[in-house]
């Protein structure tokens, strides 16, 4: 699967326009996720696309299972209907990064790094929001981990999920908000912040 065929995918599942600006967001910051993690030596733009995909379908179900009162199933839905087929560890990461609700244990960094990202992309989107600017441009890494320390602010976001980050991928909290802020920063035009 490339990277057209999943967005084709994920506009066939996924309506509102706030989640599919979500999805690349987690789809930007799984790519700078892959560089990061991985060595250079090693690194290739096949796999870097499949973790981008990752991002980008991480919640292609989500619509679905709010809609048939299943959020308790999301990740797993689409799959346990045999809906959509995506390889292996692709679904893998996507039914794992729901593995409070789902108990599909992330395993690899693919699966922590969906994990991890998918709260963190709405914790910055939230920051964004409450400026006045309402942009990603006004948003430093500061201010995105003064507002990590509020746990009543964009209360939604798993900060235990976030920190991870720190124990699954040897990622420092702080170099995890910068990569993944930056990541958002180099789409801001798509995600209209």
């Amino acid at each position: 699967m490339n990277r057209e065929d999943a967005y084709q995918l994920l506009t066939k599942y996924l309506k509102n326009k706030n989640l599919i600006k979500h999805s690349l967001a987690a789809e930007v910051t799984m790519r700078a996720l892959y560089t990061r993690l991985t060595p250079v030596e090693i690194q290739n733009p096949d796999s870097q696309e499949k973790w981008g995909i990752t991002g980008l379908l991480h919640d292609i179900d989500y619509e679905v299972a709010q809609e048939t009162n299943q959020l308790d199933k999301h990740g797993i839905l689409l799959f346990a209907n045999n809906e959509v087929e995506l390889p292996d560890d692709i679904a893998y990461a996507i039914m794992s990064h729901n593995y409070k609700s789902t108990h599909v244990l992330p395993h690899k960094p693919m699966d922590w790094a969906i994990t991890a990202c998918d709260q963190l992309t709405g914790l910055i989107t939230a920051c964004a929001l409450v400026r006045p600017e309402k942009t990603l441009a006004s948003v430093t890494e500061e201010a995105v981990m003064k507002k990590f320390g509020q746990k009543a602010f964009a209360a939604g976001a798993d900060r235990e999920a976030i920190r991870l980050c720190e124990s699954k991928l040897d990622i420092p909290l702080d170099e995890f908000i910068k990569i993944t802020l930056k990541a958002m920063q180099s789409i801001h035009k798509d995600l209209g912040l």
